[in-house]
């Protein structure tokens, strides 16, 4: 079922969603399973599986040299989201990215995802990689989300890369990201939202939000999307603080602010057992002020760390 259609079947009842990464090449799916079951008393309607780039390593080679070796950490979010819909049941959300993939293999991944039965995709344009010091597309891929939308939107016509098959149509329903605190590399937001109106109205059905811990910043994110003529369903994007390094990592990573209420509460924490305390009753808090603005869904970016997000759930649904 497309997010679009579980958000209108709730009429108006928050959901719950959580959002997972694809285990470190090498582990067992139940690293997924693991993640995910703790919280099924909740009744997410989908889950996410993120998708990571490809990255380099450098292998020593009996002469002495270096050689540069593509390589992916965590593959297998395709094959992770056909192992959720066969044992819970559930939608499955993978998300789809530029960086690392041709068009040729995300017309692929494309024709997987519809065999597979799978009914919503989160665009993306990704990362760029950590030695890179800004986006650098994959030779004969995709350099923007708004290529990757439109690809995918010709797929749902039944157009090829290289032929038209109307027979052969798909109806993927399209996520893409939103920014309430503007992406880092947007020069204003005014921007922000010009771009993100262009994916809307190329077909983008809902939007998922980077993480935020400013309700004000979401409401007016929310408030400044319906001027401008966007009016998709907007899912929030939650992660509590669990550690005391997250306090300057998160705003670093993710370019964001941590309001003052949360910074002053957590410059007392000397342990990060206490800053978890804290970061969960600051989080249940920002989760009922959303319910109550009417969010339709809270999305949590567990990574596979279900504990916390299953205290803030129980404590506001």
């Amino acid at each position: 079922m497309k997010i679009t259609e579980h958000i209108k079947n709730a009429k108006g009842k928050t959901l719950f969603s959580f959002e997972l990464l694809p285990p470190i090449k090498g582990q067992s799916i139940d690293w997924i399973y693991n993640g995910i079951e703790p919280l099924l008393e909740f009744q997410p309607p989908f889950i996410d599986v993120t998708s990571l780039r490809e990255d380099y390593i450098y292998k020593e080679q009996p002469n002495g040299l270096l050689q540069k070796v593509s390589y992916r950490k965590r593959p297998g979010t395709i094959a992770i989201c056909a192992a959720i819909i066969h044992k819970y049941k559930i939608d499955a959300v993978p998300h789809l990215i530029c960086g690392g993939f041709t068009k040729e293999e995300t017309e692929n991944a494309l024709i997987d995802l519809q065999f597979l039965g799978i009914d919503n995709v989160l665009a993306l344009r990704g990362d760029a990689r950590k030695a890179d010091s800004s986006f650098v597309p994959t030779p004969g891929g995709h350099a923007y989300a708004t290529d990757l939308i439109q690809h995918i939107k010709n797929h749902n016509e039944g157009k090829f890369l290289h032929e038209d098959v109307e027979t052969f149509k798909s109806d993927f329903c399209i996520g893409v990201a939103g920014y309430p605190e503007k992406h880092f590399e947007a020069p204003n937001l005014n921007t922000d939202f010009k771009y993100l109106k262009q994916k809307v109205d190329m077909g983008a059905g809902f939007i998922v939000t980077q993480m935020f811990f400013d309700n004000q910043k979401y409401f007016e994110f929310v408030r400044k999307c319906r001027e401008n003529d966007i009016n998709v369903p907007i899912i929030p994007g939650l992660k509590p603080i669990s550690t005391l390094g997250q306090v300057t990592a998160l705003p670093k990573i993710f370019h964001i602010d941590l309001p003052d209420e949360l910074t002053d509460a957590l410059s007392h924490a000397k342990t990060n057992a206490e800053a978890k305390e804290i970061g969960t009753a600051a989080m249940i808090k920002q989760c009922k002020e959303l319910i109550e603005f009417g969010a339709p869904v809270l999305h949590f970016y567990t990574m596979g760390k279900p504990d916390q997000t299953k205290e803030i759930a129980k404590a506001v649904f």
